[in-house]
């Protein structure tokens, strides 16, 4: 039997596609230097991978990601190192994976290596599918002892190779390449999550073959969405929208409503942080612009306030008129901001 997914496209996906849409928007024409592109780059992969380990226990910080992205030592355990770095090199490894021509069960394997190895009791796990039944559970303390509570059972084990082949033959379809990027990475992560065709590693491996479909449909091109983060900021809320596919006897619905909940949060920050910066904007096509930190700030203290005076900058950073008249001119020239008025009354706005 071929995999066909399950579902309907609700209100709230429509409506949550369109907000994504016209969020992608801006940041596809926001007037980016490859200073700031460098910067939510960075930020994206720190951030995923931090958010994807740490979603399956691993006890690293933000901070401690980011210092391991940049090769700097950190003290923690070999384990969680072991599976950070992986994940960022699974991560960095995206184009490569997406030059391919179909995701095969030879790619989907190396990936699930590339994400685990090193990191379980047998190497010879890494990249292969499960050997023996596994479940999804947590621990519990009853009174007088721990227990184990089965939340799902997976598909048995001499299904998975069957199901996995089923799967990604739909995955390369020329149909589904018609479906819109969002709803595929939807599906793509819940049926691998459902499947569990890994002794471990199956989040994480969900998750970095949602974002390579994403890469690949030309959505996330640029690499700037951390779609993690959301998983990580609310795990009940996660794990409660995987179950709800089992309570709806196999319709993923509520599934990709939620997915895409997480898709718009995390093109918001990227579109909000674009915004706030003025670089969605006005600027005349082929201009760059490189803004230094006080200018942000005041692009940030404007966009607060609504409008500001001269006097409130000077204020703001402590010198001169002459001092802030120079930081503000650039803004100025790139129509970022616009000066309304003469003398004492005068004030600075955003540019309409």
């Amino acid at each position: 039997m071929s995999f066909k997914p399950k579902y309907t496209i609700t209100d709230k996906i429509l409506n949550n596609i369109s907000q994504i849409m016209a969020g992608r928007e801006v940041i596809e024409h926001s007037k980016l230097i490859p200073k700031w592109e460098l910067k939510l780059k960075k930020e994206a992969r720190v951030h995923n991978a931090h958010s994807s380990t740490s979603i399956e226990g691993n006890k690293l910080t933000l901070e401690q990601v980011k210092a391991l992205a940049e090769n700097k030592e950190i003290v923690a355990t070999e384990k969680d190192k072991k599976e950070v770095l992986n994940y960022l090199k699974a991560l960095d490894s995206i184009p490569e994976y997406a030059s391919k021509k179909t995701t095969s069960v030879k790619l989907f394997l190396k990936i699930h290596k590339t994400v685990t190895i090193g990191t379980l009791r047998d190497n010879k796990d890494c990249g292969a599918f499960r050997k023996h039944q596994v479940f999804v559970g947590r621990r519990i303390f009853d009174g007088t002892s721990f227990r184990e509570i089965v939340e799902y059972m997976p598909p048995k084990t001499k299904d998975v190779p069957q199901l996995t082949t089923e799967f990604l033959d739909w995955l390369n379809l020329d149909k589904t390449n018609k479906i819109n990027p969002v709803v595929s990475a939807g599906i793509v992560h819940y049926e691998i999550a459902r499947i569990h065709p890994f002794i471990d590693g199956n989040g994480r491996t969900a998750r970095l073959i949602a974002s390579l479909v994403l890469y690949k449909s030309g959505f996330d091109h640029r690499r700037f969405f951390a779609l993690d983060d959301y998983y990580d900021e609310n795990r009940s809320a996660y794990y409660a929208a995987l179950k709800t596919v089992q309570a709806n006897k196999g319709d993923i619905t509520k599934w990709l409503e939620y997915f895409t909940d997480g898709v718009l949060y995390s093109i918001d920050k990227v579109k909000d942080f674009i915004v706030k910066m003025g670089l969605s904007s006005k600027i005349e096509e082929g201009e760059r612009i490189e803004l230094t930190q006080k200018q942000i700030k005041i692009l940030e203290r404007i966009r607060e306030k609504d409008r500001i005076s001269n006097k409130d900058l000077r204020d703001m950073f402590g010198v001169t008129r002459q001092a802030i008249l120079k930081e503000i001119s650039k803004l100025i020239d790139a129509k970022l901001i616009v000066l309304i008025g003469k003398g004492r009354g005068a004030y600075y706005k955003i540019s309409d």
